[in-house]
């Protein structure tokens, strides 16, 4: 993959926020395939003419399939600013997703306890007094409709591994091509239809606040079923 296939929304010494391609690893993994991390650092040396190792920190994580809006740390000091800014939940992410069918309920927050199967790369919701299970919560509102589904728009109060996708599969509206938690059709080329739109945060030295959303040319191409009029950032 060529460095100029991630477009660079913003860059300055302390921040790099990109537009994540589907399909694509944000780290190495077993896979072997280049992943995000390992291109950027490349770009970052060429473009910058570093001499030796890159510093450039992951704060937070896309599925592979899932693309959309990434902020990475180019110092270790803005690595720990994001994540405290993390844990504190003062990192807005807004996501959209093609689900099948159309919730009665056209907005809500939805709540459970998610464990996870690292074995089977699973996550389930089970009562919250088990062991090591997370609370995950979300917001979520219709933003679109086209016929038999729907485009909901997400806003994450918390991030856990699969959140989105164990979610609203478990109110009867699975992401679309999410086989793996309920799908029944499968998109062409397999793809899961989530899609990360928007970030906002506090910048890490300058505490400005700051909001970085993915140009309509960069999102996918199953959006354009749905009317985008309705999809608005929601600090």
């Amino acid at each position: 993959m060529k460095p100029t296939a991630i477009p660079v929304l913003y860059e300055d010494n302390h921040l790099l926020v990109v537009v994540k391609p589907e399909g694509i690893p944000v780290q190495a993994d077993r896979s072997g395939d280049l992943d995000m991390l390992t291109v950027l650092k490349a770009d970052l040396k060429l473009r910058h003419k570093k001499p030796g190792n890159v510093f450039l920190g992951l704060v937070h994580r896309l599925d592979r399939p899932v693309g959309g809006v990434m902020v990475f740390a180019k110092t270790s000091k803005s690595a720990s600013r994001l994540s405290s800014q993390i844990r504190a939940r003062q990192f807005g992410k807004i996501y959209l997703a093609a689900v099948q069918g159309v919730p009665e309920q056209k907005r809500g927050r939805l709540v459970h306890w998610l464990l996870k199967d690292r074995n089977s790369n699973t996550v389930a919701i089970v009562d919250g007094s088990t062991p090591l299970a997370k609370e995950a919560v979300l917001d979520y509102d219709v933003a679109g409709q086209n016929g038999r589904d729907a485009l909901i728009r997400i806003q994450l109060v918390t991030g856990r591994p699969h959140q989105i996708r164990v979610q609203m599969a478990a109110i009867g509206h699975p992401l679309r091509g999410d086989t793996k938690y309920g799908a029944v059709r499968q998109p062409e080329g397999g793809a899961i239809e989530l899609w990360a739109d928007a970030i906002s945060l506090a910048h890490p030295t300058q505490q400005a606040p700051m909001q970085f959303a993915a140009p309509p040319e960069h999102r996918p191409k199953w959006l354009r079923e749905f009317d985008q009029t309705s999809i608005r950032f929601h600090s």
